[in-house]
Parts: C-alpha cells; sequence; structure tokens
C-alpha cells in the first residue's frame, strides 16, 4: 500500500490537479494512510482495515470531518487501482463513514463587529486592514492572504480576486464564481491606505531583508504569511475584545453575509459578494438569518390574500 500510494500520487496526481491539492493529498497519505495501512499488501486490503483506521482516528479525538479528508484521497486512489487493474474493486466504498456535523455559524453582531474594530493590538495591529476586509467584503481567508497590490485599485474602489494563498503557495481560485470584482466602502479603502503606509514602512526598516511578493498582507519581510500565524493573531484580538464566543477567521465572512442578510439585502447580490457557486449555497447557508424564514408564513399568506 506504501508503494502503491507512492507511485499513485507521482504517476496520477501530480499534474492532474493543482499543485496546492497534490500537496494535501501527499500530507493525508503520509499523515494518516500510510502509518496504518502502508505495510499491508495492496491485494490484501479490506474494507474492515480501512474501517479499523477511521476508528483509530477517531478514538484519537480526531473530528469527523478530519476524517473525511482521508478517506477522500484514499476512495481516489484505490478507485485508480481498479482502473489500473490491480485490484478488482474499491473497498473504501463498504466503509462506514464518519457523520459530518454541520459547524455552527457562529457571527458577531453589529454591536460586537463595531467593538472588534476599536480593539486594536497594544503596539497597533499589523492586520488590522485585514480584518476591516473581512468584516466589509466577506473575502475567505485565502483570498485575503493572497490578495497583491496589482489586484487593488484606489481609483476605482474596488479589488479583483484572481488568486488566494493555499498553504505557502499562490494558486488561482478553484470556481470561476470566486474570480470577482468587490467595490470598497470608505472603511475599507482608508484601512488599506493606512496598511499601505505601514507595509512601506516596514520595507525601508528590512531593506535587506524584504522579498517582495507584491502581496497586500504579507509577512514582516515580505514573503506569503503562515495562516496560522494569522489565525493565532486573531485570537489574541478576540482576547483583547472580550469576544470570545467565536474562535475563527473564518467566522468574519459568516459575520458579513448575516449583516447584510439581515438588513434586507438581495441575496443574489450576497452570493455574488461572497463568490459563491449558487445562490443555493447562500440560502442554504445563511438561511436562519433571511427575513421571513423563521416562521410568520401563515400571517403573511393572510395579507397577501387580503
Amino acid at each position: 500500500m506504501g508503494e502503491y500510494m507512492e507511485r499513485w500520487l507521482e504517476t496520477s496526481v501530480k499534474g492532474s490537479v493543482r499543485e496546492s491539492t497534490s500537496e494535501s493529498y501527499r500530507r493525508q497519505v503520509g499523515r494518516y494512510i500510510v502509518p496504518a495501512l502502508g505495510s499491508l499488501k495492496l491485494k490484501k486490503l479490506s474494507a474492515m482495515h480501512v474501517q479499523g483506521m477511521y476508528r483509530a482516528m477517531l478514538d484519537r479525538g480526531l473530528s469527523p470531518r478530519t476524517v473525511q479528508y482521508p478517506h477522500a484521497v484514499l476512495h481516489r486512489a484505490l478507485k485508480q487501482a481498479v482502473r489500473w487493474g490491480l485490484v478488482p474493486r474499491n473497498v473504501s466504498e463498504d466503509v462506514d463513514r464518519p457523520r459530518l456535523r454541520r459547524e455552527e455559524i457562529r457571527p458577531l453582531d453589529r454591536h460586537q463587529a463595531r467593538h472588534l474594530l476599536k480593539t486594536p493590538g497594544e503596539s497597533g495591529d499589523r492586520l488590522e486592514a485585514l480584518y476591516v476586509l473581512a468584516l466589509y467584503t466577506g473575502m475567505r481567508p485565502g483570498e485575503l492572504l493572497g490578495l497583491k497590490w496589482d489586484d487593488v485599485n484606489f481609483d476605482e474602489g474596488s479589488v479583483r480576486l484572481n488568486r488566494a494563498l493555499a498553504g505557502q503557495n499562490i494558486t488561482a481560485p478553484k470556481t470561476k464564481r470566486s474570480r470577482r470584482r468587490i467595490d470598497l466602502g470608505s472603511a475599507s479603502i482608508a484601512a488599506l491606505k493606512a496598511h499601505r503606509k505601514r507595509q512601506f514602512e516596514e520595507r525601508m526598516q528590512k531593506a535587506g531583508l524584504w522579498r517582495d511578493h507584491g502581496l497586500v498582507f504579507p509577512s514582516t519581510v515580505g514573503t506569503p504569511l503562515n495562516h496560522r500565524n494569522v489565525v493565532r493573531a486573531f485570537k489574541n484580538r478576540l482576547r483583547r475584545a472580550g469576544l470570545l464566543q467565536i474562535t475563527r477567521l473564518y467566522d468574519l465572512r459568516h459575520t458579513c453575509a448575516t449583516l447584510l442578510l439581515g438588513s434586507n439585502v438581495d441575496p443574489k447580490y450576497v452570493q455574488e459578494l461572497l463568490g459563491h457557486a449558487s445562490i443555493a449555497l447562500t440560502l442554504d447557508t445563511y438561511s436562519h438569518v433571511l427575513k421571513g424564514m423563521d416562521g410568520g408564513i401563515a400571517d403573511a399568506m393572510e395579507e397577501a390574500l387580503r
């Protein structure tokens, strides 16, 4: 199994998917699949072996969502083994995958969002503009970290999303909808201009160390930011603001969407802003904040038929 997974990664995966996806597959193989199944003969692999790997992962305290990732990789690898005639069937199809629990959306309300933006760090927060854009535009964390100054048009007051940061690689968006133009409000423009000035000062101070990638939100030496470091800084910001009910940077995106929909903004506009593939995704994700989705239908019909 270990030899087969390596060959599959090199001959089937490499070049057929995005580089970041290929690296993600390799991490799943090295972290979970090979340690559990790598010494088994490919033809001897059974559904019971695979089920045992999933059970062991859950018993170690890993979440069902974490288990889903190596399952997807293993399923794809074994599907290819069937096509190559190495095994008669894909045994991963005969296992019971752990049921995913839908992650609860925990957005801030308008007062909490304002409070978050009024709680700077003791020495100034170099990611201030990132939080502002996340709240006002609903951009994904990867889109913010992949944003380049060439994508920002101060004259038009807009940004154009053409890429995202995945790991340490700048990649193209996964879907056509993710490529989009976003109009910026005065708060976002002001935050970006102040951020650009701060970044220029950083470059002057570290002229010999700075490696220019053209990024709006780079590290202190110009390289792509590590997502974990950004999350750590964000959690520190939340603690200073006393807003411990959310823990994910992604919840700022949810905050943007729920505040807009709660203000009766057309869901179609929110879909376009967020870059969702379909309006159905937007409605399914945020139906709980749409006016009229929490009951009152009988009263509405009474009113409509008067």
